[in-house]
C-alpha cells in the first residue's frame, strides 16, 4: 500500500456543530480506512491535528502555509464554505471579494482540491438577505422601509459576481474541484473546466436499525401518524413559517427540531421557528395546529439516525439551498422527501426520491398527500438509490480524483495510473 497524505481542511470540525465538520469527519474516516493519511487543519474546537482555523482570523492562510511546509502533503483538500473562512465583500468600487484563504490558494505550492459547498442562482442570492420584520408598522415609515430594502437587495444584485468571481477564482487555482450535485456542477463549470460530482456520503450510525415503534418511543412521539421531519440550523432560508400556515393533513403530525446557527447574528430566526420557541433543548412543545417541536439541538449522530428512523419524511420548504445534508441523510435513512422547486432538490425528484413543490403551505400539504397514496414507491426508489452514498463508495470516488491530480503532478508523473492504483486501493 503506498498511502497518499492528504492534509483536510474545514474550520468547522466535531464536535463543533455543522454540517460541514459532520461531512468533513466521515470523509476523512472513509479515506482512512482505505489507506489515506489524512491530516485535519481546523479551529481550536475541533478535533483535528492542527488549528489556527478561525472565521475572524485574518491569519489564515499563514497558518495553513505553515501547516503545509511542516507536514508536506501530497495534496491539500479544502471543504470550501466561504463564511467558515471569513467572508468580505469589500468595496463594490474594486469589485473584489475576499475571504482569509485567498493568498493560501495562491501562494500554495501543493495541489489543492476543493469541494463546493455552496453555489447560487441569482433569485437565491438575494433571498439570503432577511426578510424585515418591524416590531410596529407605521405608514409613516414606509420610504424608511423600502429605501431600506432597495438598498439590500441591490447590495446583493450586486455582490452576486462577486461571489461568483469569488468561487471561480478559487476553482480555477484548484487542481480538481467537487459539488455534490450536478445542478451545482454545472453553475461551478466552464467551457474549459469541469467540476466533478460526487453525492455528499450519508450512512446511519446506528449499526442495528431499530424498529419505528422503538425510535419513537425513545423520543416520545406519537406511533398511530405520520411523521414528516424539519431539521436543521434555524435560519429565514429554512422556509419554516410555512408550517403553520399549512393545512396539514389529519394524520401527519410536522417534526421540527432546530439548532442555533453559530454563524449567524440570528436576527432572522424568531421568524424562521414554527412554534417561535427559540431555546435549544428542553420540554417539547406542540400546538394543535399539528406541529410538535423537538427542542433538542444540534443531535449527536446516533440520536440524529433515531430521529431519521422515527420519520416517514424529510420536509424541506427552502428559500435557498446549494446543497442538503439533511436530504442526504435522510435518503440514506430510507426516507423520502418533500422540498421546495429549487434546482437542487429537482435533480433528485426527477430520480423518485421526493417531491419537489411550489413553495406556499397548500402544495405542500398536497404534496404530503401524494407522498402518502405512493409511499411504497417512493420507498422503492430510494432503496434504490441510497447505496450510492455509502461513505466507501464515496472515498473511492475522491481517491481517483486524488490519483488523477497526483498523476498530473511532478512526482508521480512517471507512475502509470494502473500502478497508482494498485498502490493505493
Amino acid at each position: 500500500m503506498y498511502p497518499i497524505s492528504v492534509l483536510m481542511v474545514s474550520t468547522e470540525y466535531p464536535p463543533m456543530p455543522g454540517g460541514v465538520g459532520r461531512y468533513t469527519r466521515n470523509l476523512t474516516l472513509a479515506l482512512k480506512k482505505l489507506g489515506i493519511n489524512v491530516y485535519i487543519a481546523c479551529n481550536e474546537r475541533g478535533e483535528g491535528n492542527f488549528f489556527g482555523l478561525d472565521a475572524s482570523n485574518k491569519e489564515n492562510s499563514r497558518t495553513l502555509l505553515r501547516i503545509v511546509n511542516q507536514i508536506k502533503p501530497d495534496l491539500v483538500h479544502i471543504q470550501l464554505e466561504h463564511g467558515l473562512y471569513g467572508l468580505n465583500l469589500g468595496s463594490i468600487k474594486r469589485f473584489h471579494m475576499q475571504t482569509n484563504i485567498d493568498q493560501f490558494y495562491a501562494k500554495c505550492q501543493t495541489p489543492i482540491v476543493t469541494t463546493f459547498h455552496s453555489a447560487y442562482p441569482i433569485e437565491q442570492w438575494i433571498n439570503l438577505v432577511p426578510p424585515n420584520h418591524p416590531t410596529k408598522f407605521r405608514l409613516l415609515d414606509l420610504p424608511i422601509e423600502l429605501s431600506s430594502l432597495a438598498l439590500k437587495y441591490g447590495n446583493r444584485m450586486l455582490t452576486y459576481e462577486l461571489f461568483n468571481r469569488a468561487n471561480r477564482e478559487k476553482m480555477l487555482r484548484s487542481a480538481a474541484s467537487i459539488a455534490f450535485s450536478e445542478y451545482m456542477a454545472k453553475m461551478l463549470s466552464t467551457r474549459s473546466y469541469k467540476v466533478n460530482v460526487i453525492y455528499h456520503g450519508a450512512e446511519p450510525s446506528l449499526m442495528n436499525q431499530p424498529t419505528k415503534e422503538v425510535a419513537r418511543s425513545r423520543y416520545s412521539l406519537p406511533l398511530d401518524r405520520r411523521i414528516a421531519l424539519a431539521l436543521g440550523f434555524a435560519t429565514h432560508t429554512k422556509g419554516w413559517e410555512i408550517l403553520k400556515e399549512m393545512k396539514i393533513p389529519d394524520n401527519w403530525t410536522i417534526l421540527v427540531n432546530h439548532s442555533r446557527n453559530y454563524y449567524s447574528k440570528g436576527s432572522d430566526v424568531p421568524n424562521s421557528l414554527p412554534l417561535d420557541n427559540n431555546n435549544d433543548g428542553g420540554d417539547h412543545h406542540q400546538n394543535s395546529h399539528g406541529l410538535f417541536e423537538l427542542n433538542r439541538g444540534f443531535l449527536p449522530d446516533d440520536a440524529l439516525s433515531l430521529l431519521f428512523y422515527a420519520s416517514d419524511t424529510v420536509i424541506m420548504p427552502y428559500s435557498v439551498v446549494a446543497g442538503s445534508g439533511v436530504m442526504f441523510d435522510a435518503l440514506a435513512h430510507g426516507l423520502p422527501f418533500v422540498a421546495s422547486d429549487l434546482g437542487f432538490f429537482k435533480e433528485f425528484a426527477r430520480k423518485g426520491l421526493g417531491i419537489a413543490v411550489k413553495r406556499n403551505p397548500f402544495e405542500f400539504s398536497e404534496a404530503l398527500k401524494m407522498l402518502e397514496s405512493d409511499y411504497p414507491h417512493y420507498k422503492k426508489e430510494v432503496e434504490r438509490f441510497k447505496n450510492n452514498l455509502n461513505w466507501d463508495s464515496v472515498a473511492k470516488q475522491h481517491i481517483e480524483i486524488y490519483m488523477r491530480v497526483l498523476a498530473k503532478s511532478h512526482e508521480y508523473r512517471g507512475l502509470p495510473p494502473e500502478a497508482m492504483r494498485r498502490k493505493i486501493l
